[in-house]
């Protein structure tokens, strides 16, 4: 049976640039699982790529079929933005193994939903003040920079990656971002270790 192997960390500790780079290099047999989110795509983000960006009348349409697995509403500077995993099919774990990004309460409710067993947490950590000026960095690019919805993150980020709540979850360790190669590397390391 396949693994979910799921990428967790606060924001700009490198999670998208490392599972991009897990992904370019070919060499693991991993399938991807697209999230779905009601917020706008930042300028370098593709419909279908990083997310699927829907509506919220789209989002509350898949709720009333039924098909959301888990969902995470964050009411932020711009509004309530929600994050889901939508039941679309995308997930055959009889055949294939998947690396997803996602947070600590996403991968509770995926591992709630599809057994203990099949969830594997790569949790990823960076130093708080190198994390915020990534965060900065990344934001000034934007053609409309949201540093009030940027401050908002980084705040949440210490109670929603709180040590009790990593604690509760099981997750005793973490790989350090220092190095993105090094980090990279000992990531893909792990995964390959669940496919033996």
């Amino acid at each position: 049976m396949g693994k979910i192997f799921c990428l967790m960390g606060k924001s700009s500790c490198g999670k998208d640039t490392i599972y991009k780079r897990i992904l370019s290099g070919g060499s693991l047999p991993l399938k991807t699982l697209i999230p779905y989110t009601t917020r706008p795509a930042r300028d370098e983000e593709t419909n279908g790529v990083e997310y699927y960006f829907l509506t919220d009348e789209e989002q509350q349409q898949l709720a009333r079929q039924g098909k959301i697995i888990e969902l995470r509403a964050y009411h932020t500077v711009h509004g309530i933005w929600k994050y889901f995993t939508v039941n679309d099919h995308q997930i055959n774990l009889a055949q294939h193994h998947y690396l997803i990004i996602g947070t600590l309460e996403s991968y509770l409710k995926l591992r709630d939903y599809f057994g203990k067993e099949f969830l594997v947490p790569l949790y990823i950590e960076l130093e708080d003040g190198e994390r915020l000026q990534r965060a900065l960095n990344r934001e000034r690019i934007q053609s409309r920079p949201k540093y009030k919805e940027l401050c908002r993150r980084f705040l949440a980020d210490e109670e929603d990656f709180s040590q009790e709540k990593l604690t509760q979850a099981g997750i005793t360790d973490s790989f350090v971002n220092q190095d993105l190669d090094i980090c990279t590397r000992k990531i893909i390391s792990c995964i390959r270790s669940f496919l033996r």
